[in-house]
């Protein structure tokens, strides 16, 4: 368009004498061509070349010399940095590389304090590395960063019971149930924390406000039922031995609380019978076989007692030690409290 208003302005003497001028002269066509342009456009177009040759010139001054990148630069590039590395983190810890996913998320929270999911993440990699501590250290930033998220406090006390800090694990619990009285589990966890602190009295009152909002809160009426037999209150735990069979009979720690319960009130043909129920569910119960040779040796017979306590003596030989000790401990504890009901269904 242009071309055309040039065009359109000139003489041809001037067309012919300009011709002449650009075989002899470069660059005299786009003078011509200034001339007629509005200024703005002038000014636009020397502001454009103006910034590509600053721009030009800065990068091969980077390249050369490896100049300071901008704040935006750096800031995108931990962005991306921190991005990497909690995805690399979390893929490990799915693949139970668990040392490797900690390292990860170590790093990733070097480049984002902030970041909460991923210490929820290091959290978990801390606890199946067997280091409790670290786990609740993680769990406790979390928890002041959401000083109302219950869910985080149970987690504090799920990994404080691991770890047999009963008293951290009560302070917890007595949180989570200031800020909501209607989660049970946490009745459950406080009940647990008074058990380790020698406080039975309180754990029976916990349970039983527990077992007042739901009456098919099964963990809570085999907690309880524990402790009464504990404190030989036998009538009591009868009750909830006997409510939990009626509901959920092919329960293992449900049958074990049964025939315990029948071995203290003396009714040994029931107690091995019951234990009898138990080794059908689960042939590889110790405790079953152990305590089910005392009943058999109360009857008289010795050599049923002999051949259980020789099945308890060998299963206990083959239980894994050293290495694997720490994994064992921390599954255990987890069947023992199931705060997520991974293990057992029936809670």
């Amino acid at each position: 368009m242009w071309m055309v208003f040039v065009r359109l302005n000139l003489s041809p003497s001037s067309r012919n004498q300009k011709k002449e001028n650009i075989s002899s002269k470069k660059g005299a066509f786009f003078g011509i061509l200034f001339v007629f342009l509005p200024c703005r456009l002038i000014r636009f177009q020397q502001q454009t070349i103006q910034n590509l040759k600053n721009s030009w010139i800065m990068n091969i001054f980077k390249k050369l010399f490896g100049g300071q990148k901008t704040p935006e630069e750096v800031k995108q590039e931990k962005e991306k940095d921190f991005d990497m590395m909690k995805y690399d983190g979390v893929c490990a810890l799915r693949m139970h590389q668990f040392d490797h996913a900690a390292k990860s998320l170590e790093h990733a929270l070097q480049l984002n304090a902030e970041d909460l999911e991923c210490r929820d993440y290091l959290s978990q990699a801390y606890i199946s590395m067997g280091d409790l501590q670290k786990a609740y250290e993680q769990l406790q930033i979390l928890s002041e960063a959401q000083t109302d998220n219950v869910a985080v406090l149970l987690r504090m006390a799920d990994v404080a019971y691991m770890m047999e800090n009963y008293t951290a694990m009560s302070e917890v619990c007595d949180k989570a149930l200031h800020l909501d009285t209607s989660n049970l589990q946490t009745y459950l966890y406080y009940a647990k924390a008074c058990r380790g602190l020698s406080e039975p009295i309180r754990a029976v009152s916990m349970l039983t406000e527990a077992i007042g909002k739901r009456e098919d809160f099964y963990a809570a009426r085999l907690l309880r039922g524990s402790i009464l037999l504990d404190q030989a209150q036998l009538s009591e735990a009868e009750l909830d031995a006997t409510f939990l069979y009626e509901h959920i009979p092919g329960n293992e720690d449900v049958l074990l609380l049964k025939a315990r319960v029948e071995k203290a009130q003396g009714k040994m043909e029931e107690a091995e019978q019951t234990y009898g129920k138990v080794m059908e569910v689960n042939p590889f119960s110790i405790d079953a076989y152990r305590e089910r040779s005392e009943v058999r040796r109360s009857l008289g017979d010795s050599a049923g007692a002999a051949e259980d306590e020789a099945a308890a003596k060998e299963m206990g030989a083959e239980i894994p030690e050293s290495s694997e000790g720490i994994e064992q401990k921390i599954k255990e504890k987890m069947q023992q409290i199931d705060p997520y009901k991974v293990f057992h269904n029936e809670y």
